[in-house]
């Protein structure tokens, strides 16, 4: 089993975060802290946290994004200055990484009930919050990429404290296949352990549609 420890959870609002391609960029990356001790959860938000572009960010499958706390020492040594919470995670966690959470995981926060739905990739929003385009290879390259959470069932959930493993498949792939099996390159077609990983992906009812359909992709390319 897998528990998680919640460290802290983050929030924020759409707020201008500087401009690409001669455009302003709206963004919620930025989050802050959340003083109280608990706060509502839905099936597609947190209380107070909301995304600026919902065709690529949010809704149900990717109503919270966890980012494990072991991760900022690596970022370091790595020569990246990050602070905890400036990737955009909505929690912060110990406990375990992307290759010990599995697609479909599914937790007890509170009295509410969240699972595994994908793994995070990054976008370019994520280098201007830095302020370091290179975070957005770093983070492809390392798999440290965190992963998101479906609501399954809403409730008021604590700030701090556990969140209890309470279903696992072990036949599910890992956060850090799934990471793999998207973001291979070159497209490893003559590779037939990659195939299986795929086809082992999508066969998964918990796999968020966007992901499944852009893994649909890469078989038909195999």
């Amino acid at each position: 089993m897998t528990d998680l420890a919640v460290r802290a959870v983050y929030a924020g609002r759409p707020s201008a975060l500087g401009e690409h391609g001669g455009r302003a960029v709206l963004s919620a990356i930025v989050k802050e802290p959340v003083a109280d001790a608990e706060l509502e959860l839905s099936t597609v938000n947190l209380a107070g946290d909301r995304q600026a572009d919902l065709t690529v960010h949010g809704g149900p499958d990717k109503a919270v994004y966890v980012y494990p706390f072991e991760h900022y020492p690596g970022w370091r040594a790595d020569g990246f200055d990050l602070a905890v919470g400036e990737v955009g995670e909505n929690l912060s966690t110990l406990g375990a990484t992307e290759d010990q959470v599995r697609l479909g995981d599914r937790w007890a926060w509170g009295p509410a009930e969240v699972q595994v739905s994908q793994p995070r990739s990054p976008c370019y929003k994520l280098g201007m919050r830095v302020g370091r385009k290179d975070v957005i290879p770093a983070m492809l390259r390392s798999g440290r990429c965190g992963w998101y959470l479906r609501v399954l069932r809403p409730g008021r959930v604590p700030t701090a404290g556990p969140m209890t493993l309470i279903a696992r498949d072990p036949a599910a792939p890992t956060v850090a296949e799934l990471h793999a099996a998207a973001h291979a390159r070159p497209l490893p077609d003559q590779d037939p352990a990659y195939r299986r990983l795929v086809e082992r992906a999508i066969a998964r009812p918990e796999l968020a549609a966007s992901w499944r359909a852009m893994l649909e992709h890469r078989l038909a390319r195999l």
